[in-house]
């Protein structure tokens, strides 16, 4: 901000004076006193110069200057000759203890200001690892062309893309008669292959085969994110390759139900960052250079409402990849709601039998014929335990579901009146009407 210290210490020294004249100069207390406070780029920039300046300037008879007396704070004084102004260094930080280690990869320093390189920083760690891709899908009377983004996350050449980009949105199957054509940030082009697809959590794998390592992306976390996090997009808007716009987290946890998506419960990362035909694909990345999602969805009704997949569920996208060859969903056939203090507060106006609990899951729908209908389960039921697990989610229960179809889990409900039930329910695998319904 301050490229001169001298003028940086006399416009605080004039800020100080500014106070004094502000209708202070008429008070005669000994005891009073102004503070000036900067923060710590400008502390360190000041204190490099301030010594010399301070002994000399005629403007000011100051006292000798005074060693940092703590971690945060360091003080000089001069006089006007009615009360002392004190001009104090002091850190505008906010305590490390507070969010310190909070950021998306664990490693990331809330408290850090944002400086001027902070996002051309992240996006040139991530940049050169972003593609181009178009897929081209010839039939009897047309030729489908798409154009998205995608994210080199393997020196070998595994790339992290959208599914509705390389994939038939009719069904789970990766569509393989398309022709997929992948451009790097350095010009390069390759023929890439479509390894998996799942249409439902709209995220599919593609390889391309290069003699040499390639540039691949660090893989950060999204479990710890916050709001009003900035992040960084990346991708190809409107066939404009290497484009990055910036911007905020704006809601985590984003239910798929909030933006009217049917079917299994989803959840996204909110952001307000530019999101544009042909970012599909690209990376979300935190200031760290870090992958935290897929940008897959944007509001149309809206400007700068975005929606990525988190990376942590891409993690275990990608595990039921190689483990199963695709994504198995788990379907117990129930809609859940989570809750929360105030929800069970209203739920205990409306009727005081409802169970005595603090947390948990509600049942408030049960198909018919399903899973969990089998098992016993019944609206109005809150799930406290799954599988020996006390649970508050229902991200938690498909998280111990994970891919365990056909094995029955024991699952805790308490009733009205505080009755305790264990019921025994076996998940299937859900089909496509049930995955959209």
């Amino acid at each position: 901000m301050f490229r001169n210290p001298r003028r940086a210490t006399l416009l605080l020294a004039a800020g100080a004076a500014a106070a004094v004249a502000g209708g202070l100069l008429d008070r005669r207390d000994p005891t009073m006193a102004v503070t000036v406070s900067a923060s710590t780029p400008l502390r360190h920039l000041l204190s490099t110069a301030s010594t010399g300046l301070l002994s000399s300037n005629p403007l000011f008879s100051f006292s000798p200057w005074q060693d940092y007396f703590s971690k945060y704070l360091t003080v000089f004084k001069f006089f006007t000759g009615r009360f002392p102004v004190i001009i104090s260094f002091a850190s505008a930080l906010v305590p490390s203890t507070n969010l310190s280690n909070q950021g998306s990869g664990g490693n990331s320093d809330h408290s850090r200001c944002l400086s001027r390189n902070s996002i051309a920083e992240a996006a040139a760690a991530v940049g050169p690892s972003v593609v181009n891709i178009s897929f081209v899908q010839e039939t009897q009377w047309a030729q489908n062309k798409r154009i998205g983004s995608g994210t080199i996350i393997d020196p070998d050449g595994m790339i992290l893309t959208c599914a509705h980009l390389v994939a038939d949105t009719e069904s789970t199957k990766a569509v393989l008669s398309g022709k997929v054509r992948v451009t790097l940030q350095d010009g390069r082009e390759f023929e890439g292959v479509v390894l998996n697809a799942d249409c439902h959590s709209d995220i599919a794998i593609v390889k391309i085969k290069s003699s040499t390592p390639l540039p691949a992306a660090r893989l950060g976390s999204s479990s710890k994110i916050l709001p009003g996090e900035w992040v960084v997009a990346l991708g190809s808007p409107l066939c404009l390759q290497n484009t990055v716009t910036a911007g905020i987290v704006s809601c985590v946890g984003r239910k798929s139900s909030d933006l009217g998506l049917g079917g299994i419960r989803r959840e996204y990362i909110q952001t307000d960052c530019a999101i544009n035909v042909g970012n599909s694909g690209g990376p979300l990345a935190n200031l760290d250079g870090e992958i935290i999602g897929v940008n897959v969805l944007k509001a149309l009704a809206a400007n700068g409402s975005g929606f990525a997949v988190p990376i942590d569920s891409i993690v275990k996208i990608m595990e039921h990849f190689k483990k199963n060859g695709r994504v198995v969903h788990p379907w117990l056939g129930l809609k859940m709601l989570d809750l929360k203090p105030t929800i069970i507060a209203q739920l205990k106006e409306r009727s005081s039998s409802f169970p005595d609990v603090r947390k948990g899951v509600l049942v408030s729908v049960v198909t018919p014929g399903c899973p969990a209908e089998r098992a016993g389960f019944a609206p109005g039921d809150v799930v406290t335990e799954f599988d020996g697990k006390p649970v508050e989610s229902v991200k938690e229960i498909i998280d111990i579901m994970w891919d365990k179809v056909g094995r029955p889990f024991k699952v805790l409900v308490q009733r009205a009146n505080n009755v305790s039930v264990i019921l025994t329910v076996t998940p299937e695998e859900a089909d496509d009407q049930q995955l959209s319904a």
